[in-house]
């Protein structure tokens, strides 16, 4: 019997960890701005019960019930047919954690420059210039970061995921508590608290308001990157694996609320309503890492408002790579190779296929791209491997859903809904590329082309397929 986490609220602040990343805390309040404020929580909240829970429900029951990684599980689950599936949602994952090691960096970074007092003696845009285009530190980071990432997983599930789990995450819901009720204290907050909660409902009427809600829950819960999967793994027997993913949905979702009371009431201090909508417009890294340090400066009590904000956003970045590292262990695992040999080799695989990422951000963004977008296509396959078993005999192996209307409806949500999910959002993001430049969209050499994506995630599958019978092997499956 494998290590298990020592406590249910262990278990807990691992699976809120590994859900809970840097776009709760930057993506959504921007996303949110751009769609209608308080309309947009409706989709967002719907589509946690029409994407995100039933698929953490599945990964978790895989991984509970059968003690494997995401490969194995597909293996034992599909008799070997649907392994190289499994496979391309591990790659696909470990695609993101190459980069988002370096998105890790960052967010010490700043926390270093906020400490220090160096964030609020340049202009942020000369700070951010000069980190990411004339530097090498995203670089030593980056490889930092893999490093002490490895020591954590090598130390164990209790004493290395677990107590770091149970310390940042808590410590994660204070220090945005702390912001949002300082936050509560400027003078934009009646501006901030009405368009969070004056809901125009006929924004709803906007077809994209429902598709960026989709995306934002796909893409903020974890559902559907198998690691989930690889921590219920680790789960007691008798946790209770329904009641776990709706605690992981719901405590991501609050996670993400209390970054809106954060940043929203922030923006409106010094920004009207249409120059926040513009700052929106600026992505992630340009809202985070120069619009928000330029606040900073200019707010009273800026410096700890910084500290915090950083350090929040470093915890909530490092809980989610652990949990990807874990599952490029369990990958390796597996395959019959010994832990500590696979912590070695997602080490370096981590090290220098990150590289790339940590010394260029137009590559970066490509990865983002293609490995971002490629997650609704795991998602689509967990779906796929319960519609290959078929909903009875998932549910009597994996599930305690024996009969009745919870069968239905969950048969309903993964064999159907998912799936026009699916397709619906990979057909708005491909059309969305096109527009973003109409002359590349079919170059796969081009940074964010339905090209790229399609070339890449048709060789991983390529060489996946080429290799089933041999994986299957290694775990001990039959074709």
């Amino acid at each position: 019997m494998s290590e298990t986490f020592k406590s249910r609220f262990g278990l807990i602040a691992a699976m809120l960890g590994m859900a809970v990343g840097t776009g709760n805390i930057w993506r959504f309040p921007r996303v949110m701005a751009a769609n209608g404020g308080g309309a947009f929580l409706i989709p967002w909240f719907l589509f946690l019960f029409l994407w995100s829970i039933p698929l953490l429900i599945v990964e978790f029951s895989c991984g509970q019930k059968l003690r494997r990684g995401v490969l194995g599980s597909f293996a034992k689950l599909s008799h070997g047919k649907l392994t190289w599936l499994g496979g391309f949602v591990v790659f696909c994952t470990m695609g993101i954690m190459f980069y988002y090691s370096v998105v890790t960096g960052w967010c010490l970074f700043y926390l270093s420059e906020a400490l220090t007092g160096g964030l609020f003696q340049n202009d942020p845009q000369m700070i951010w210039e000069n980190l990411t285009a004339h530097s090498l530190t995203p670089l030593f980071l980056h490889a930092f970061i893999m490093i002490i990432t490895a020591l954590v997983l090598g130390s164990g599930v209790r004493k290395g995921i677990e107590r770091v789990s149970c310390v940042l995450i808590p410590a994660l819901f204070v220090i945005l508590g702390i912001l949002a009720l300082y936050a509560m204290t400027l003078k934009g907050r009646n501006q901030g608290l009405d368009f969070i909660f004056n809901t125009d409902f006929s924004r709803l009427r906007d077809y994209k308001v429902w598709l960026e809600g989709l995306t934002q829950s796909a893409w903020s819960t974890g559902a559907g990157w198998g690691v989930a999967l690889s921590y219920a793994c680790y789960a007691r027997s008798h946790d209770k694996g329904g009641l776990t993913p709706f605690t992981t949905g719901l405590g991501n979702n609050a996670i993400e609320l209390l970054a809106v009371f954060v940043i929203l009431p922030t923006l409106f201090t010094f920004f009207p309503v249409n120059e926040i909508i513009e700052l929106t417009k600026t992505g992630n890294t340009g809202l985070t890492f120069i619009a928000l340090p330029g606040l900073f400066q200019q707010m009273p009590m800026g410096r700890l408002f910084a500290i915090l904000f950083f350090l929040g956003l470093f915890a909530a970045a490092f809980t989610s790579l652990l949990a990807m590292f874990e599952l490029g262990v369990r990958f390796f695992h597996d395959l019959k190779i010994k832990r500590r040999k696979a912590l070695l080799w997602v080490t370096v695989m981590g090290i220098v296929l990150g590289a790339p990422s940590a010394l260029r951000l137009s590559f970066l963004d490509n990865q983002d791209w293609v490995w971002g977008v490629g997650l609704l296509l795991s998602g689509f396959f967990f779906a796929l491997l319960v519609r290959y078993m078929g909903m009875r005999r998932f549910c009597e192996e994996l599930l305690p859903i024996r009969k009745g209307i919870h069968r239905k409806v969950f048969k309903i949500i993964l064999f159907w809904v998912i799936p026009v999910e699916f397709f619906i959002l990979l057909i708005w993001w491909f059309a969305q590329s096109v527009t973003w430049d109409q002359a590349n969209w079919w170059n796969p050499f081009h940074s964010l082309s339905m090209g790229t994506c399609l070339v890449q995630w048709a060789l991983l599958l390529f060489f996946l397929a080429m290799f089933n019978k041999k994986m299957n092997s290694r775990l001990g499956h039959s074709q």
